[in-house]
């Protein structure tokens, strides 16, 4: 394919099934970390092309915590992409962000204790800038298409990413809603972590579908309630994405393209052949060429 994938969506299988998008091919990516969720499809959408994943998989299959994040997000980089859109459901931990409301948050908050969220490692140290963990030019641009699908949509707020499977406890839940945070769910942090230290932007929609388990009037979240409400958030999902990947400039560069060039304090020689192989598509060019 001559064209080339400037933008890439993870969320639910699902959204390999909006209206107007025309699938070209899947391809089946190895990586250093073993196999991305599932194969890439790659399609036609408002003109561009496209690299969808299916975050767990077609039939969601491993937990959140058995997500191969680096193989995922490796996947993205090795095809080009330079802009993630993400979709996520999630609980909120506010009274004004209801069920079927949208969320674009503009930081996390890290609960997690078994994930590998990394590239560095194995003889290369990299220490990335991650203040602002999500792309401000991506954030408008989503919560731009998703305001234009009809979605309620609040702009910013802080995502605590959890390890689940379980949901919260109602102690757990009272505490992140003192701190102040907005919505809660298992999966997000990685993404932006990594999509990060690959120099690729990152931006969410985060789909409410419950109160989590604080809200004395409502029900306590349950997977039945949870998929209920993802149902029929489906659509809003699919044209909120259909119109933000409309809105991301074409030939347009992340403006995370060039941050590792101050971020790598291993000395060039000293770092492992193995390693500067496995992640020559990442820190290529601010490592020396074999032979150099």
């Amino acid at each position: 394919m001559k064209e080339k994938i400037e933008i890439g969506v993870i969320g639910g299988s699902g959204l390999y099934e909006m209206e107007g998008l025309e699938v070209l091919e899947e391809r089946t990516l190895d990586t250093p970390w073993g196999a991305p969720s599932d194969a890439f499809v790659i399609g036609r959408l408002e003109d561009r092309v496209v690299a969808f994943l299916a975050r767990h998989g077609r039939g969601h299959r491993p937990l959140p915590s058995e997500l191969n994040f680096r193989a995922d997000r490796y996947g993205m980089k090795v095809l080009g992409v330079e802009w993630i859109l993400s979709v996520s459901a999630v609980g909120s931990l506010k009274i004004e962000y209801a069920p079927t409301d949208i969320l674009v948050p503009d930081q996390f908050y890290d609960r997690t204790r078994h994930r590998a969220d990394t590239f560095f490692g194995n003889g290369l140290v990299g220490h990335v800038p991650f203040a602002e963990p999500t792309c401000p030019r991506l954030m408008e641009w989503m919560a731009q298409g998703a305001r234009e699908a009809g979605a309620k949509v609040h702009f910013g707020g802080t995502y605590v990413c959890m390890e689940g499977p379980l949901f919260s406890t109602r102690a757990e839940s009272n505490v992140y809603r003192s701190h102040g945070f907005d919505v809660i769910g298992m999966t997000n942090l990685q993404e932006a972590k990594l999509a990060r230290e690959a120099e690729m932007s990152y931006a969410t929609l985060a789909l409410v579908t419950d109160y989590d388990c604080w809200h004395e009037e409502e029900e306590d979240v349950s997977g039945a309630a949870v998929m209920e409400v993802i149902h029929q958030n489906v659509r809003t999902a699919q044209r909120s994405i259909r119109n933000a990947v409309r809105l991301v400039p074409p030939g347009e560069r992340s403006p995370y393209v060039g941050l590792l060039a101050n971020s790598l304090f291993t000395d060039p020689a000293l770092v492992p052949e193995a390693t500067l192989e496995a992640l020559r598509p990442i820190v290529g060019p601010y490592l020396p060429d074999d032979g150099d």
